[in-house]
């Protein structure tokens, strides 16, 4: 799991498998462990079956009434295999989405050549790397000029890729941002923000002193009960949070904090400042920097890694947090345990 562009704040969370994947360094003086989960995505048939000239897909696609949406994926990745089972061959809304949308799909460490307009041509790895492609799967919707008007990168439930979806099909991103859209049509069932033994309430986020943990939820949010349920219940989980001092802030609250770097704020003006689109998300600080995020849906492994990598203070030694998991992996499969990079 490494970076392929720069991230919008340090060290963000990356989702790819790339690390993973790759043969060992190191000598195993044991039966090599297996890694298990590893997925291929099969697209459905009605992915557009792409000449790669994007500036035709693009004025095809607007013909007809649609917009583009290039689906950045990579061999092996257990997100892009639920992201298509899920948001595109079995969603209700399929139908919808192909009323409204074509779809290719591209590999971020794939060597076709990709005609980005008539005089840029890259290979796909290169595509993902204009695009600042930080993860996957990474889908960037393109309008009527070629101009990406929405980048979502990680999974996303299909309840909450239907609301993009409707952002992008009525052209809202005309008028308001995706956030301000997220934020004026929420659903009318509210989530009620649950207790944790962990959870602190502190105000003053600059006194705060080793590795910080924001927790960012809303009375909006799909996922957050899940949460709880899942990873925030689980033994490991709690033991590597234990490294932190764990704070909550709702997105939609106006309650005065002070912000790690020292700023008065609030926390609905935090949360925008960090460009929070996904609930939950966890911001994870460590001297006042960010050093990683997850703002997607993570499996256990993946969970339990960044945690580690700034709890550990791993991000001091690794440049990004996949190099961390990168070297913890390689060296279980060394030493013969099976490492599985999926909870499915």
């Amino acid at each position: 799991m490494r970076p392929i562009g720069s991230p919008p704040l340090a060290s963000a969370l990356i989702l790819t498998l790339a690390g993973l994947l790759l043969p060992l360094q190191a000598q195993a003086t044991e039966p090599p462990g297996r890694l298990l989960g590893v997925k291929t995505s099969e697209h459905p048939t009605w992915f557009k079956e792409s000449f790669l000239e994007i500036t035709e897909d693009v004025a095809e696609a607007s013909a007809a009434g649609r917009h583009l949406i290039l689906f950045m994926e990579m061999n092996g990745c257990p997100y892009c295999d639920k992201m298509v089972e899920e948001n595109f061959k079995h969603a209700p809304y399929r139908d919808f989405i192909r009323a409204h949308f074509d779809v290719i799909a591209l590999n971020v460490k794939g060597d076709r050549e990709v005609a980005i307009t008539p005089e840029t041509r890259l290979p796909e790895k290169r595509l993902a790397e204009f695009y600042e492609v930080n993860a996957t799967p990474t889908l960037i919707f393109l309008d009527a000029t070629n101009t990406p008007v929405v980048k979502i990168g990680g999974y996303r439930n299909p309840e909450d890729f239907k609301r993009i979806l409707d952002y992008v099909s009525t052209h809202a991103y005309a008028e308001q941002s995706l956030a301000a859209y997220l934020r004026s049509h929420r659903e009318h069932d509210r989530y009620q923000l649950r207790a944790h033994p962990q959870i602190r309430e502190v105000a003053d986020l600059s006194a705060i002193e080793g590795p910080l943990a924001i927790l960012f939820e809303d009375d909006a949010c799909v996922a957050c009960d899940a949460l709880h349920d899942g990873h925030l219940a689980a033994p490991e989980v709690r033991e590597a949070l234990a490294a932190f001092t764990l704070v909550r802030l709702d997105t939609g609250a106006e309650t005065p904090i002070i912000a790690p770097d020292g700023t008065a704020t609030t926390a609905r003006a935090f949360a925008r400042k960090l460009d929070i689109l996904y609930r939950p998300t966890l911001v994870l600080f460590d001297q006042g920097e960010v050093r990683a995020r997850i703002d997607s849906m993570l499996y256990r492994y993946h969970f339990i890694g960044l945690l580690e990598y700034v709890g550990a203070g791993h991000y001091q030694h690794h440049p990004d947090p996949f190099d961390y998991i990168d070297a913890k992996t390689a060296a279980l499969l060394a030493a013969g345990e099976d490492v599985s990079v999926s909870d499915e």
